[in-house]
């Protein structure tokens, strides 16, 4: 796969889980990568566990969920590195999960909506011209299996991943004649520190759900992710590609 060396990533949601696993591969290939999140302690102790000596890596407290944060971070990466060139729009929350529309609470609706959906915009409306001005990219949203599907208990979001491939497809298409492209995936539950403090019954249903019979490794959901912003990909734009062991082929 291409390398990245001298390119500047930013990843968000990226002390934990999926979000850390794509910052650690771009870093392994060479990229300089900004890890964000909401909250800065567990960034740093993220960042460390990629490269103890900080080499080609900085974290910026961010909540995707505010205009100003988002925009005062790209500004950040350009006024460092001087360039942007990759952004990975990772961060969500799940919101309450087996709770009915009718009984899903109006504040965990908007905190769903703000985070995957309105973060996302946020992402491209601050990162496409910094992409832009750096010579071009790619952008790489995350979405879910239930971006095509529907689950019952978390319409919000299922809603709000649905709403991630309509942001993509639209922005690939605005921006395919300009050096940047923009693809979404849909990962199937993946194995994170998150995912692994659930009973064990429930992680067996989760792995059970896919017709490969496990659970992704974050591994796999990143190596994806770096495909798909690497030049390996030069023409893919405004795809989705599933990675759910079978999962959307039921």
């Amino acid at each position: 796969m291409q390398q990245f060396t001298n390119q500047i990533a930013l990843v968000t949601g990226a002390s934990t889980g999926v979000g850390f696993g794509i910052a650690q591969k771009l870093h392994s290939l060479g990229a300089t990568v900004v890890m964000t999140g909401r909250h800065e302690d567990v960034l740093t102790q993220a960042a460390q566990e990629i490269t103890p000596t900080g080499e080609r890596i900085s974290v910026i407290k961010m909540d995707v969920a505010s205009a100003k944060d988002f925009q005062s971070t790209i500004e950040q990466v350009e006024m460092k590195y001087g360039a942007l060139h990759f952004l990975v729009n990772n961060a969500g929350v799940t919101g309450p999960h087996g709770v009915n529309i009718e009984d899903y609470p109006l504040e965990a609706w908007h905190d769903v909506i703000e985070t995957d959906i309105t973060g996302a915009f946020h992402g491209l409306k601050y990162a496409i011209p910094a992409i832009h001005r750096s010579g071009g990219g790619a952008i790489v949203n995350l979405s879910a299996c239930n971006g095509v599907t529907g689950i019952a208990g978390i319409a919000p979001y299922t809603a709000a991943k649905h709403a991630v491939l309509g942001l993509t497809r639209s922005a690939a298409l605005e921006n395919a004649q300009k050096g940047i492209r923009i693809n979404a995936v849909g990962p199937g539950y993946v194995e994170t520190p998150n995912i692994a403090m659930l009973p064990q019954d429930t992680q067996n249903w989760m792995a059970s759900t896919h017709p490969m019979g496990r659970m992704a490794k974050t591994e796999e959901i990143a190596n994806v992710v770096a495909f798909l912003l690497s030049t390996d990909s030069s023409f893919i734009t405004g795809a989705f590609i599933p990675i759910d062991g079978g999962y959307t082929a039921q």
